[in-house]
């Protein structure tokens, strides 16, 4: 199991190495012929203009690389062509801080959107990011047109809508001292076959005695004002219509109050668009039960306040209807009845910033309906750009209230954003490629919803600086065959070669192959590259750093001699398989140092003066002598003294340097054995020298001290030998002697003690057994063996 984790372990990493190398290499894959080609391929990728930068072998691609790997081939920093994006600020207008009661100040002096416009310059893959504020200003005006369905069902509707423009002008004025509101109107289309009545039925459509307006595509009842008397009035004045089918055109109303920005009246303000129907709603394709075929043209058909095309143009589609809304910066509020709430919140999901309100049977509730709906619409900003030129992608960042960060398609967004709250975007912008013609494009950033905006001016750096100074037909280009631009030709057609020095039919492949073989051999170009034009052309590696080159492609810079699995040795550089080391390197793969600074003993001789420095290392001629500079002696006299304190310290915690035995004395590695005969023996590979010591108690302790290699080895005996003194033996001896004879005295007289003791109790047993007398009684529980039986016929004879 271990093996086959451990072959996983390396099989993944040789796909990670390798797709590292892939993804790194795309400077070198791009196998870029110019300037301007290179710096398409990606942000890290530069070109070196050098003339003389570029080896025998090498194809004019090859000045395509990656910048530090330029950087260690030899091309200056002032010889890479490496052209980085930018951008500029045009218009950089801060917010507006305004309070509600300020000075009164137009629509278009009120900024809620920072930077307004600016310039940016795009090189392929690099992105460009800057920062758009937005924050919402006080008391900005707001344009409220009311669009409603008259038709016959929303006759009681009608009676409360005529009093809305008073009350809804003083709920307003809570929110903005600048508003204006507007009135409009919408029943069907009418079209006969569609209706399916008669003429006298379309002037009054309505059932009984109910006097009716006739039917009605459009009208643009009150174009867009600051009087709420005005609104009653002209409201007041509207009558019902009818049709007989239930859905309604309100697809076409609202159509026409989106593109009809003059007839409306709206400003460059906060645009609301409430739309109220207890109905469905046709849309496109639905005309078709009329016979209109042709598809709404989204364009303004008001005369006289009345849309006059509905006859011929079909109902707009939902995406359509999505993006003249949002064209024109409507928010849309739906104040639908109970029953087709569901259809409308449907609805909404298309329609970006707009919001669904549930309408009382009457509209009653409508003022209330039209300010929660706003009041949520403008809690929430959320960023749209136009159309991107082609390779061109955007992302967003968002920075919101209370710290809230989003990114994707949630940091387009910020929501619950009160009244003089900022937040904030980070947009990055990045070329993938250059378009085709070059050319600058120009795209726009702007909420939903609002008519401020962000225009961007995009230029793209498809060419590098140095070709401006290109020289047309230059004669370094063989004879004017080529362009000269950043240190290179750029052949003309029908032209190739480095210099352009060959014509594509002048030479047959079998002279162009002569001159591509090394020594008349049969491998072109030593198997290593393509012969273009009488003159081998390297092929490239996988590994940007690693080349070919030479007349024949001979050369490579990676079959050097290596030393630690480092190409020489990590100190030189491979040059046609040969290792050029650096100062004080030298060998076949720049491992062996001339420095001798290693080789220094502590006086300041080279090893000593008891060897030679060879590559940095000290080779010891003295064989008494080793270590790295040749001053460790371990068989010299005073070893053993030198190294007493230490070894006493280590292995029994005692003598003079216990208490700084670690700071002092861990300078070779202590191993302790049991005893004499587990000491290492002379013999050993290295030299090794004997001890014995004595503590200040008179305790003898043996111990081992050797230099293997480089590493210092102390053996010592775990258990000290303590010998008695002279002066000891006798008192000892008197000692036992006189606990043995006092402990035979004491056993004599306990066994004496004894036999009295037991001679005493056997006279008194004798004498107790004489006096003694037996009770000789039978024994209750006695039974003879015996037993006798009398035969009844026996009579004595």
């Amino acid at each position: 199991m271990d093996l086959k984790l451990l072959l996983k372990s390396v099989l993944l990493g040789v796909i990670c190495y390798s797709s590292a190398q892939q993804e790194g290499n795309e400077c070198i894959k791009a196998n870029a012929k110019s300037c301007g080609e290179c710096i398409q391929v990606g942000a890290k990728c530069g070109w070196c203009m050098d003339p003389e930068f570029l080896k025998q072998g090498e194809a004019t691609s090859t000045r395509c690389d990656e910048l530090e790997s330029l950087r260690k081939r030899g091309c200056s920093a002032a010889k890479v062509e490496n052209p980085r994006g930018s951008q500029r600020f045009l218009k950089n207008k801060a917010v507006t801080n305004r309070n509600k009661g300020a000075e009164n100040l137009r629509p278009e002096d009120i900024t809620q959107i920072q930077p307004q416009k600016l310039t940016l310059s795009l090189r392929s893959g690099e992105p460009q990011s800057f920062n758009l504020k937005f924050k919402r200003a006080e008391d900005y005006p707001i344009d409220l047109y009311y669009l409603m369905d008259l038709s016959y069902s929303m006759k009681d509707d009608l009676e409360n809508v005529k009093n809305l423009g008073t009350q809804l002008m003083v709920e307003m004025s809570k929110i903005t001292t600048d508003f204006k509101i507007g009135f409009g109107s919408f029943v069907e289309k009418t079209v006969m076959p569609y209706i399916s009545t008669t003429p006298a039925k379309l002037l009054n459509p309505c059932t009984g005695d109910q006097n009716c307006t006739s039917p009605f595509s459009y009208k643009n009842v009150l174009k867009l004002t600051s009087n709420g008397q005005e609104f009653n009035t002209l409201v007041g004045q509207q009558q019902i219509s009818g049709n007989l089918d239930s859905p309604e055109g309100g697809f076409d109303a609202i159509m026409q109050v989106a593109v009809c920005a003059e007839h409306i009246g709206w400003r460059n303000v906060t645009r609301l668009l409430v739309f109220s129907t207890d109905a469905g709603f046709h849309f496109a394709g639905d005309g078709k039960l009329g016979g209109i075929v042709l598809p709404n043209d989204g364009k303004c058909h008001l005369e006289n306040n009345m849309y006059t095309m509905s006859h011929y143009y079909d109902y707009p589609s939902i995406a359509h209807l999505v993006q003249k809304l949002s064209d024109n910066n409507i928010q849309t509020i739906f104040a639908i009845t109970e029953e087709f709430q569901p259809v409308y919140k449907e609805l909404k999901n298309l329609i970006p910033k707009s919001a669904v309100g549930t309408l009382s049977a009457n509209s009653s509730n409508v003022i209330n309906l039209i300010i929660d709906a706003y009041n949520s619409l403008s809690s929430e900003v959320i960023l749209e750009n136009s159309k991107l030129p082609e390779g061109v992608t955007i992302t967003y960042q968002s920075r919101c209230k209370n710290g809230v960060t989003g990114e994707g398609e949630m940091g387009r967004k910020c929501s619950n954003i009160s009244i003089g709250d900022e937040v904030s975007f980070t947009i990055s912008i990045t070329a993938k490629q250059c378009p085709k013609m070059g050319k600058p494009e120009t795209i726009k950033i702007k909420p939903l919803g609002f008519t401020e905006e962000v225009e961007i001016a995009l230029n793209f750096i498809c060419e590098c600086d140095c070709h401006k100074d290109g020289i047309e037909n230059s004669e370094i280009c063989h004879k004017g065959n080529g362009t000269y631009e950043c240190g290179a030709c750029r052949c003309n057609e029908g032209r190739i070669g480095r210099q352009c020095e060959c014509s594509t039919n002048e030479v047959t492949s079998e002279d162009l192959d002569k001159n591509c073989r090394k020594d008349n051999g049969t491998d072109i170009c030593s198997n290593n590259g393509d012969c273009v034009c009488g003159t081998c052309e390297c092929k490239k590696r996988e590994n940007p750093e690693e080349r070919y080159s030479g007349k024949f492609c001979e050369c490579d810079n990676f079959n050097c001699d290596r030393s630690n699995n480092k190409l020489c040795g990590g100190h030189g550089r491979c040059e046609c398989r040969v290792c050029i080391c650096d100062a004080n390197w030298t060998g076949s793969a720049c491992d062996c140092s001339l420095d001798t600074t290693t080789c220094l003993a502590s006086n300041k001789q080279i090893c000593n003066g008891r060897g030679t420095c060879e590559c940095g290392t000290c080779k010891c001629t003295d064989a008494k002598f080793q270590g790295p500079t040749c001053e460790i002696c371990p068989t010299c006299p005073g070893v053993c003294t030198e190294h007493k304190e230490c070894v006493q310290c280590r292995a029994f915690g005692t003598g003079e340097k216990k208490d700084t035995c670690e700071r002092d004395c861990s300078y070779f590695n202590l191993i302790k054995v049991k005893d004499r005969d587990k000491l290492p023996q002379p013999g050993q590979a290295f030299p090794l020298m004997h001890c014995k010591e004595r503590d200040a108690n008179d305790c003898w302790f043996y111990y081992t001290y050797a230099v293997n290699k480089t590493e210092k080895e102390v053996h010592v005996v775990e258990t000290l030998d303590c010998p008695a003194g002279p002066d000891i033996i006798p008192i000892v001896a008197g000692v036992v002697a006189g606990i043995v004879l006092i402990g035979l005295t004491l056993l004599l007289i306990w066994k004496l003690l004894m036999i009295i003791h037991d001679r005493r109790e056997f006279a008194k047993f004798e004498k107790e057994k004489m006096n003694a007398k037996w009770d000789t009684g039978e024994n209750p529980i006695y039974k003879s063996a015996v037993t006798t039986v009398v035969n009844p016929k026996y009579e004595g004879k």
